[in-house]
């Protein structure tokens, strides 16, 4: 997945033990099913199928069909066939393999064809990509891993567990306080940083700060307009969600982005969500709902596991 992961498990010594090898494998087993990077992922297989359906594991069609209906649900502003408009930008392999004078002399800006003609059989489990569509799973994927996981060994007896894939971020169960997990959020583009207690749900950031490359009309980044291929021009430059899912929260951190600061409060009402982002100008911008989530983070802590 290109990035770092941590995880936290609160229980009886034999099941912390357990519980953190099975989530490491696991999350090692769903990036070599959903990185477009290995040629023997099941995403690379959908990408090289030119049109035929493909058999995919409970996993990966549940992803899929997620990511389809955040495309419905966020009016296109998420689109999972963004690979073939990465590429085209010179995001063609893992980020510290980016050759950046390659990426310089070739980058070209691509419009993301849509997923509205993608083809979901759930019976079968199938997929089936038009010949011009190819996707990449990116964020949502973290998201949803870190989702699995915790729901995996919350079930194989975790008594509480927090998960963190690069800055996406899920907890669920008993936590260490009784104001819920201490969490420092980092907060790109301001000097400042915010520190949230959450009980049970997902926290995810997303920043145009960050993954940066050299293209021929200027700087790239990896968070793209699928309208037109370009990278997303925002007066946000990092976005924080609160949500009941990390799947979800991820893909909203990336709506944020477009929706810049105007657009903010109609986001976090709409879907029933919170969080914070940074201006421009280096301010932090806090949403009301976000603020009860600061405010447990500074009470004492008291109770909860140690």
């Amino acid at each position: 997945m290109g990035t770092s992961a941590h995880i936290s498990v609160i229980g009886d010594e034999t099941v912390v033990d357990g519980a953190l090898d099975h989530g490491f494998e696991r999350l090692v087993e769903l990036e070599q099913r959903w990185s477009r990077f290995l040629p023997g992922s099941e995403v690379s297989q959908l990408n090289r199928s030119s049109g035929s359906p493909v058999v995919v594991s409970e996993e990966t069609y549940r992803l899929i069909d997620a990511a389809v209906v955040a495309w419905h649900k966020t009016d296109g502003l998420f689109d999972p066939t963004i690979e073939a408009t990465m590429a085209a930008a010179g995001y063609d392999r893992s980020f510290g393999e980016i050759d950046s004078a390659v990426t310089e002399r070739t980058a070209s800006h691509r419009a993301a064809p849509t997923p509205a003609d993608i083809e979901l059989a759930p019976y079968t489990r199938s997929v089936k990509l038009p010949d011009d569509v190819t996707i990449d799973l990116g964020g949502i994927a973290k998201g949803a891993a870190a989702d699995l996981v915790v729901s995996e060994l919350r079930a194989g007896g975790a008594e509480g567990c927090c998960i963190n894939i690069g800055g996406d971020l899920r907890v669920d169960g008993a936590t260490p306080r009784a104001q819920g997990w201490l969490i420092e959020l980092d907060c790109p583009g301001s000097d400042e940083s915010l520190a949230i207690g959450i009980q049970s749900g997902a926290v995810c950031t997303s920043t145009t700060l960050r993954r940066r490359w050299p293209g021929p009309r200027g700087e790239e980044h990896h968070i793209r307009n699928p309208i037109d291929g370009r990278p997303l021009e925002s007066d946000l430059l990092s976005t924080t969600v609160v949500a009941a899912s990390a799947a979800q929260a991820e893909v909203l951190t990336k709506v944020l982005l477009a929706a810049g600061s105007v657009g903010m409060s109609e986001v976090f009402r709409s879907t029933d969500t919170t969080g914070a982002a940074v201006a421009s100008d280096g301010r932090i911008i806090v949403d009301d709902g976000f603020v009860p989530f600061a405010e447990a983070a500074q009470a004492p802590a008291v109770g909860g596991r140690s």
